[in-house]
Formats: structure tokens, sequence, C-alpha cells
């Protein structure tokens, strides 16, 4: 759904976007990108097409149905930000705004490492 949503919102145009955009917005790596592309493109929610002006360059595009699931989502979170207002009171709903603010201002200061660069040493263990 995050891809999905990514490309609605930073495809402006109809021109759709390039996997190294989605990439860069999403920060993860190309391949990684790919993959998810596939999966959707199966699901026919994306479509891929040929850049115009550059034959090389392939651009990704929601299809009718992808269009048809963001706004389903989008839709979906504005009705539950609404009810999240209502039962927090306007009071509360300020100051989890203000709250909600300032992670945002540090996220966008210190940024988490890309995790699919990330690797383990062999020291490390999952629990």
């Amino acid at each position: 759904m995050t891809l999905l949503i990514c490309i609605a919102r930073a495809s402006r145009s109809a021109e759709g976007l390039k996997v190294s955009e989605i990439s860069r917005f999403l920060g993860l790596t190309p391949p990684t990108v790919t993959q998810l592309i596939n999966s959707l493109e199966a699901k026919q929610m994306l479509q891929r097409q040929p850049d115009p002006s550059d034959r090389r360059v392939v651009r990704i595009k929601l299809t009718e149905q992808g269009k048809i699931i963001t706004r389903r989502a989008r839709e979906h979170m504005d009705a539950t930000l609404n009810k999240m207002v209502e039962y927090l009171g306007e009071e509360e709903s300020d100051h989890l705004a203000e709250l909600l603010l300032k992670v945002h201002n540090f996220m966008e200061e210190n940024p988490p490492p890309n995790l699919d660069r990330l690797q383990m040493n062999g020291d490390e263990k999952l629990d």
C-alpha cells in the first residue's frame, strides 16, 4: 500500500515515476522497489510504460484499480482521523498535532538508516 500511495502522491503529472525516483522517495534500493512493483503489477494496480522522450526509461503509473484502492485508503484514513479527533477532543487533538510535528521535524533532521543497505555482521544474533 505504501508504494501505491507514494506513486499517487509523488506523481503529479500523467507521465508516472521512474523506479529511481520511487527508490529515493521510499529510501529503498531499486531492486527492492522493482520486486514491489512486480507484485503490484501482477495484481493490476500498477503499470509500466515507456517514457515518451526516452524509450530506455520505464515509468510506473497507477492503473484505474490502483487509483481506486489509493482513494479508498485515503478515505478510510480520513474517516479514522476524524473519529480520533472527535474522540480526543479539540485540546488533546491540538496537543497531539504539536507532538507529531515535533516528531516529524526530529525525523527529518535525524533520518533513520536505509534498512536495505544495512548488513548484519557474523557476531550478531537475532532474538
